[in-house]
């Protein structure tokens, strides 16, 4: 598994979500010795650091994904991605689109939004579905929801389910 949103409100949020839809053993991640075990998810990053005003430049993102396609290739059996916010969404399509699976028009960012790959290339590419990042801006104004955000994984759940059969 690996480790992101250890130890603040955004990952107390998000294992939650985990917890609640089977993906996660305990509700919270405090630290990294906390005992918590992902099950069939992996959390990894779109940009490596905390950018300015935590909000990374195009440039940025462009920089990080040699780092993000490094970590995904080591996850040949990746059947759905969740992308939590805009900025992953983006992302997420930016590499799509340097292995040449990138869904033509290019889709917008929404939560719940899933997008099927671009099925031209040898081997099937992961389902993408958008989500809200769990900010404390989103969570505390209600624009982000616990229910909305397990929604979001139980889909994951039945999308990586029917895609295995």
């Amino acid at each position: 598994t690996g480790r992101g949103f250890t130890g603040d409100g955004s990952g107390d949020f998000l294992m939650s979500a985990l917890h609640h839809t089977g993906f996660a053993n305990i509700p919270t991640s405090r630290h990294v010795d906390d005992g918590l075990r992902l099950a069939d998810a992996y959390i990894v990053s779109a940009v490596r650091c905390a950018p300015p005003n935590n909000k990374p430049t195009p440039e940025e993102i462009t920089r990080c994904l040699d780092h993000l396609e490094a970590e995904v290739a080591q996850l040949p059996r990746v059947r759905v991605v969740v992308a939590l916010g805009k900025i992953a969404f983006d992302a997420w399509l930016q590499l799509q689109r340097r292995r040449g699976a990138a869904p033509r028009p290019r889709p917008q960012f929404g939560h719940g939004i899933v997008v099927k790959m671009d099925g031209r290339t040898v081997a099937p590419q992961p389902t993408l579905v958008g989500c809200y990042h769990p900010s404390r801006q989103n969570t505390n104004t209600g624009k982000l929801t616990a229910r909305m955000m397990e929604d979001v994984f139980k889909n994951a759940r039945r999308l990586a389910t029917a895609t295995a059969d």
